[in-house]
């Protein structure tokens, strides 16, 4: 350990996981907008993940739905957009345009680039009518305040003409103006997805325009975006800032230098935490279970995990590409897994049965009840499907 760096425990570390992700009972919030800005961002690429983050966090978990379709579709103080990683997050609405101008303003150029590139590959028309396209998409969304791409391209038919990508190739697949057009506009910041046309699992958004907000510089935006989530997540490591932002290794230490990030010893090696933030807190939040969703932003915030999920129960746990399925949680660790099936039934299993007693079974029992009650006659698959998860819901 570095002379003057304080070790901060796994014991620490969990006890930090349980009030700050809002997991301990005494930590659950009040709101949806109160959860989101805990956790900095949720994970949207599966639209029920959303609803199932909120809903393990809230301490009237019966609100999940009504209250989280308000602060998406009603009064927007959450935004669901492309953030990190050229990732689907919902994130408040304060938040959106630092998300944009640390993490979207790169990813905006290479995909319209790719998109101009793969149109003249396959003998579309030019980057003038792709604007002329554009220009008249947005006018058409901008009068309907939200819409989806059928409807826009009855606005403008140009939106339904195809072109072929990657002929010749194994993966060669024939796409819509529509489709790759509204995906750049939402990378680049433009548009935002809207209330969808099925139920809160539905992926069938309806585009809506953006909330203006001037944009930070990348610099400064950055240095915020990682002090937001140092203080939801921290400590961490330089690896999981990096994997976690999808910045490049001197963005992320420009960004570390920038909010005067304080270094910790943690078992893994350096980690980080917001200024200020390196003394003790409490061990023991008091024992807590939590069953959170495939992708939920706290089984997915690290890089490092071994300090809270044993690196045996990962082949059960993940797909085939590192995404998390349903999980059960016991003060501050991963200890199972858990699936709904048909009839509606939550059905969980513990698979890391240290420390687990009958105190541990009962309080699970008592939040997978929770969950069955609030979601109701809704059914819900994960999108990314992970070994567990298929076999529990058989």
């Amino acid at each position: 350990m570095g002379e003057g760096r304080r070790h901060i425990g796994v014991a620490e570390r969990r006890a930090r996981l349980a009030l700050r992700q809002r997991l301990a009972g005494g930590a659950r919030a009040g709101s949806p907008e109160e959860v989101a800005g805990s956790l900095v961002a949720l994970h949207g690429t599966d639209p029920a993940t959303v609803f199932l983050a909120v809903g393990a966090r809230l301490a009237d978990p019966a609100k999940t739905v009504g209250e989280t379709e308000r602060a998406l579709y009603e009064d927007g103080t959450l935004v669901r957009m492309h953030g990190m990683r050229h990732t689907v997050f919902v994130f408040p609405v304060g938040l959106t345009a630092i998300v944009h101008a640390s993490t979207g303003l790169a990813v905006a150029a290479r995909e319209r680039s790719s998109l101009l590139k793969q149109m003249a590959a396959a003998g579309a028309p030019d980057a003038a009518w792709l604007a002329e396209v554009e220009e008249s998409t947005l006018a058409a969304l901008a009068r309907r305040g939200q819409a989806t791409a059928a409807e826009l391209a009855r606005d403008e038919p140009r939106l339904k003409e195809r072109f072929v990508y990657a002929a010749g190739k194994s993966y060669e697949g024939v796409h819509t103006v529509s489709t790759r057009l509204l995906k750049v506009l939402g990378v680049e910041g433009k548009v935002v997805r809207g209330r969808p046309l099925g139920s809160w699992t539905s992926g069938l958004f309806r585009w809506a325009p953006a909330p203006e907000q001037p944009g930070p510089d990348t610099a400064g935006a950055q240095a915020e975006l990682l002090r937001r989530w140092l203080a939801a997540c921290g400590p961490a490591t330089e690896e999981d800032l990096k994997w976690w932002t999808g910045w490049r290794v001197t963005e992320v230490r420009r960004a570390l230098a920038a909010v005067g990030a304080e270094e910790v010893s943690l078992d893994e090696g350096t980690g980080y935490v917001t200024a200020g933030d390196a003394g003790p807190v409490a061990v023991s939040a008091g024992p807590w279970a939590a069953l959170l969703p495939a992708l939920d932003p706290t089984a997915m915030g690290w890089r490092h995990r071994d300090w809270y999920l044993a690196p045996e129960l990962r082949p059960v746990l993940f797909d085939r590409s590192g995404n998390v399925g349903p999980t059960v949680w016991w003060d501050g660790r991963v200890i199972g897994g858990w699936a709904q099936r048909a009839d509606g039934e939550i059905v969980w299993r513990i698979l890391d049965r240290t420390g687990v007693g009958r105190e541990a079974e009962a309080a699970i029992a008592t939040e997978a009840e929770k969950l069955r009650s609030w979601v109701g006659a809704t059914r819900v698959t994960p999108r990314f499907r992970t070994p567990l998860e298929k076999e529990l819901s058989a």
